[in-house]
């Protein structure tokens, strides 16, 4: 039976590409009837402008909601360069707002990627970051392409893993790493059954404390 709190309570989820974070944090939305924020799209949104000749800081400023929804958000082009613009201070602070601002409302609130924990919700309820090996990560992102219909092969996306990891966890702002007092998750070697399941059980046993 899910779970409603009725007051602010949230989940802070990190981690690096394809570990699978937003698909277990969509599910921890759904299990507790928690709303749900991929903050991985807010930087998409504004590198695919970024990509059309735009001012990402402009863009991060002046945030429409809209561009959440935006058809090419999910390119891997858009991915690279959403990368690269998170790495602009102005950037991250025009967008540190909007996620704060969301993180607030009082139906309990689940948010991902790659600085929750650490930057925009130090304070979080339960802090959880999901990794896996670079080449479990690449597989699934290439079959998740190949579905689509994108024309890739294994080696360059495991470069892309690779690469995308190093300018997250090197840059001077908010890298992405684990909160001290995250719960670690490897699912390298779970299915994503039990992946969803022990995050759900650590998320529980928060909760029935509250």
């Amino acid at each position: 039976m899910a779970l409603s709190v009725g007051k602010r309570f949230v989940v802070a989820i990190d981690g690096p590409a394809a570990a699978g974070k937003g698909t277990i944090a969509k599910a921890l939305s759904e299990r507790f009837k928690f709303c749900y924020l991929d903050t991985g799209l807010l930087y998409r949104a504004v590198a695919s402008k970024a990509i059309k000749g735009k001012d990402p800081t402009k863009v991060a400023k002046d945030f429409d909601k809209s561009l959440l929804s935006a058809s090419d958000i999910r390119t891997a082009d858009v991915a690279r360069m959403a990368s690269r613009v998170a790495k602009i201070p102005a950037v991250r602070a025009a967008l540190f707002e909007f996620q704060r601002e969301f993180s607030n409302q009082p139906c309990g609130t689940v948010l991902d990627g790659r600085d929750i924990g650490t930057v925009i919700c130090p304070e979080a309820d339960i802090k959880l970051f999901i990794t896996a090996s670079s080449e479990t990560r690449a597989e699934r992102r290439f079959q998740e392409l190949r579905k689509t219909g994108h024309e890739t092969n294994f080696n360059i996306v495991l470069s892309d893993i690779k690469e995308r990891d190093e300018r997250d966890s090197s840059r001077k702002e908010a890298p992405m790493k684990a909160a001290k007092d995250a719960y670690i998750i490897d699912t390298t070697n779970l299915n994503i059954r039990v992946s969803i399941e022990t995050a759900i059980s650590l998320v529980q046993s928060v909760l029935i404390k509250c």
